[in-house]
């Protein structure tokens, strides 16, 4: 019986302790001369505790970058233990980012690496660096979020969910994506802005107006796991009505002669894709439901009449469906299925897709017969009814 409870209480033999561990919130991925360069974004656990404690004033920075290169990804994942004094531990890394170089090179091998690593979450967030490496990306310091990681996550999400021309996309999602003959990859990018040598710099976030700074980008669409093209403002939006990822968004809306007069602000809407066979061949049909109220009026209209407020909604309609089929256009010439149509189709005629699996991408979605309809509704109108312009 000793003997049961000395294998039963052994220990923890794979015990590891937090200060022989660098925590790595964010990996950058580029390739240079054919060989991959690998960023780390380190977290410096004092420096965060310190800034938090005396409300930002944290002597130290929150974070150190390394690099390393290797034939490989784990190679130099490995090789970056000669830089750094501590175990590299990925089990909080939440940011991916790839750069648009490697991005159009292809980013299978990656997602094969973050996929067998056990350490590695699936949810952390992946984006491409827009005409940048990923190593320039993660170098600048940000402001009111300290950890440059966390400001990226943050404003993705935050655009995603209030302007809706962006998509907060999790590595799971991407794999899923490039195991899917019927999906292509989506996913945001994001943007250097001003002088990043500056940026690399405390300066940067001692200034009331930094001198550089990170914003989301527009979508990048992928075909068989390289970049091709890239999908911004209405375009982009189109995507996510599709997608049903829209939460909130403001609609810009044409009034008589005056562009751009009513500002409809969504509030909550709703997007069933269906698929279906019409003489052998596939249909899809996209059904959009949208509700929102008016925001802000740069025109003559009268809100409590009903057949203003019923040409209004028509309006709205209109300008969805619009947005809609600018998308649909876009990743049809690119030949790239981002909504995954095919998929929808694998998963109501199973026998017919194994027929149309193989050109899917080049037979069969660049002339998808789409059909698209749209209920709008307007909810609210605010305290005026009537507008000050008449």
């Amino acid at each position: 019986m000793t003997l049961v409870h000395m294998m039963l209480l052994s220990g923890c033999w794979s015990k590891k302790e937090l200060t022989d561990l660098a925590f790595v919130i964010a990996v950058g991925v580029d390739k240079k001369d054919g060989k991959y360069v690998l960023t780390l974004q380190v977290v410096n656990p004092g420096n965060v505790a310190g800034a938090t404690q005396r409300g930002g004033g944290s002597s130290g920075l929150p974070v150190t970058l390394y690099t390393s290169t290797g034939d490989t990804l784990v190679e130099a994942s490995r090789k970056a233990s000669k830089k750094i004094s501590r175990l590299t531990y990925y089990a909080h890394t939440n940011l991916v980012v790839i750069g648009e170089e490697l991005a159009r090179d292809g980013i299978t091998e990656i997602f094969d690496a973050i996929e067998r690593n056990p350490q590695f979450r699936t949810t952390a967030s992946v984006i491409v660096a827009r005409g940048r490496t990923a190593e320039e990306l993660l170098s600048v310091l940000t402001p009111i979020d300290k950890i440059p990681a966390n400001q990226i996550i943050k404003t993705l999400e935050m655009t995603e969910k209030v302007w809706g021309e962006n998509l907060n996309v999790h590595a799971g999602e991407v794999i899923e994506s490039l195991s899917l003959a019927g999906k292509e990859v989506v996913m945001s990018g994001f943007r250097l802005d001003g002088n990043r040598e500056t940026g690399k710099k405390t300066k940067n976030v001692q200034s009331i107006d930094p001198y550089a700074r990170l914003r989301a980008e527009a979508l990048a669409v992928f075909k068989k796991g390289k970049l091709v093209s890239w999908m911004g403002g209405e375009e982009a939006r189109g995507v996510l009505w599709i997608l049903n990822k829209i939460h909130q968004t403001a609609l810009n809306i044409g009034w008589k002669e005056k562009k751009e007069a009513v500002s409809y602000k969504v509030v909550r809407s709703k997007t069933e894709v269906t698929a279906k066979m019409s003489k052998g061949n596939p249909v899809i049909s996209v059904v959009i439901e949208a509700e929102g109220d008016v925001g802000e009026t740069l025109a003559p209209i009268d809100l409590t009449n009903p057949t203003q407020i019923a040409t209004l909604e028509k309006k709205i309609r209109n300008e969805i469906q619009k947005e809609v089929q600018k998308a649909i256009r876009h990743a049809q010439r690119e030949k790239s299925d981002i909504f995954g149509f095919g998929e929808i189709i694998h998963r109501t005629y199973p026998k017919e897709w194994k027929q149309m699996q193989r050109v899917w991408d080049e037979q069969y979605f660049p002339h998808l017969p789409i059909s698209i309809k749209v209920d709008a509704f307007v909810r609210r109108t605010g305290l005026r009814n009537k507008p000050y312009f008449q």
